[in-house]
């Protein structure tokens, strides 16, 4: 799932109105932020095998630190704790931002063939293979992606321009990142895929580039 976790991240603003869109997508993208310097140390590793699903030609051969249930429950209370630490929030917003670290672990069982880990050290995978169709996979997290969305423009207006064009520019470069995802060529390596993957990086600054240009249309 990609879009699908921006969604959750994009809604959680409801929830969390004081958080800002920044630490929202850091939260939902956790795990996929994590993930390609593990790869890349050589902790974790991906390999490239189109038709492994329809969806995408990468296999996630071992993923445990990044991915498991186990791991993201750890990431979830390191979040939590360091916001609490640095921003003394309510205790609602840290659940909030704990719950969007946890939803990346749910969404990836969903979408991903049985590959998704419980735990480091431990053999047991599950996944339910939505990406066994592309039709019902683009279904899906298209609809997540216009709710998730919906909720955060109800939640937060533009203050300026830039609040408004730099919106936009996500959702529009999401969506063609998303397309490409789908229909593009075959990555050359596994490396390579890691290390493009860094650059997500980049989302998290513009999330919070985006929130600083709005304010909230509700009163907390």
């Amino acid at each position: 799932m990609f879009i699908g976790h921006f969604a959750v991240g994009f809604g959680a603003k409801r929830a969390a109105p004081a958080v800002s869109l920044g630490t929202l997508i850091l939260a939902c993208q956790l795990a996929d932020l994590v993930w390609p310097t593990l790869v890349l140390a050589g902790v974790e590793h991906v390999s490239i095998a189109p038709g492994d699903t329809v969806v995408t030609p990468l296999r996630f051969d071992s993923y445990p630190y990044s991915h498991s249930l186990l791991a993201l429950a750890v990431w979830a209370a390191i979040v939590a704790l360091l916001y609490r630490a640095f921003k003394g929030s309510s205790t609602r917003a840290l659940i909030v931002l704990a719950v969007v670290v946890l939803s990346h672990w749910l969404l990836d069982v969903i979408t991903h063939r049985p590959d998704i880990p419980l735990m480091p050290a431990n053999d047991t995978r599950i996944g339910l293979n939505l990406w066994g169709s592309r039709a019902a996979t683009m279904a899906v997290e298209g609809l997540m992606f216009a709710i998730g969305l919906w909720l955060y423009v109800s939640t937060t207006r533009a203050r300026d321009r830039t609040g408004q064009y730099a919106l936009w520019g996500l959702v529009a470069f999401l969506t063609i990142a998303y397309v490409a995802n789908l229909f593009g060529p075959v990555p050359p390596s596994a490396m390579a895929v890691a290390g493009t993957a860094e650059a997500m990086w980049v989302l998290v600054v513009w999330g919070y580039w985006i929130d600083r240009h709005r304010e909230l249309r509700i009163r907390t």
